[in-house]
């Protein structure tokens, strides 16, 4: 696992062993970041169930001005932290030991870009997608990007927020809901 461009392209990043974390395989994270190459520069970014942290890292690779990384295993937050030292990009990122939905719950910060990878068939990504949507922590023009089997239905979201597109990759799918702007 390598991040794919910017300023730390072609550095290694650390996995975790066991089952319980799934890394993004390449090509889809290939994919994801084709798709959203030019809404990261500059932008506040949250990487919900953080795991390696590589989503969020590549984002910092690529010029997002911030990531916070949030994941409530030990391990999964200490890798993370090794992950950003290796990278070089520590001093851009926060690292927080946490159940998510209880971070959605006391945040009061917005994001560009936010990144929701739980395990699967947990139900946490439809709690965080609905918590998200409910206390609007997502700025104007911003993306929520959601990895998932391809067989699981996502909802619809209420205005302003659309899921603009799914994207196939094998067994795995991309599905991207966008924050419209407001006229």
């Amino acid at each position: 696992m390598r991040v794919i461009t910017g300023t730390a392209k072609g550095r290694k990043l650390g996995e975790l062993t066991g089952s319980d974390t799934r890394p993004t395989y390449d090509r889809v994270k290939e994919g994801i970041f084709n798709t959203i190459q030019f809404d990261i520069e500059g932008r506040n970014v949250l990487d919900l169930f953080g795991g390696t942290g590589q989503l969020g890292i590549e984002c910092l690779s690529r010029g997002a001005a911030r990531c916070v990384f949030v994941d409530q295993r030990r391990d999964a937050v200490k890798l993370i932290k090794e992950n950003l030292k290796a990278t070089g990009l520590e001093q851009n990122a926060t690292v927080q030991l946490g159940d998510a939905i209880a971070y959605l719950n006391t945040t009061r910060e917005r994001f560009h870009l936010i990144f929701l990878d739980p395990p699967y068939d947990s139900g946490l990504l439809e709690a965080a997608l609905k918590k998200i949507a409910s206390i609007d922590i997502l700025a104007e023009n911003g993306i929520i990007v959601c990895e998932s089997r391809y067989e699981q239905r996502l909802p619809e979201l209420p205005e302003p927020y659309t899921r603009s597109r799914d994207y196939k990759y094998g067994k795995i799918k991309a599905t991207f809901y966008r924050k419209e702007t407001r006229g």
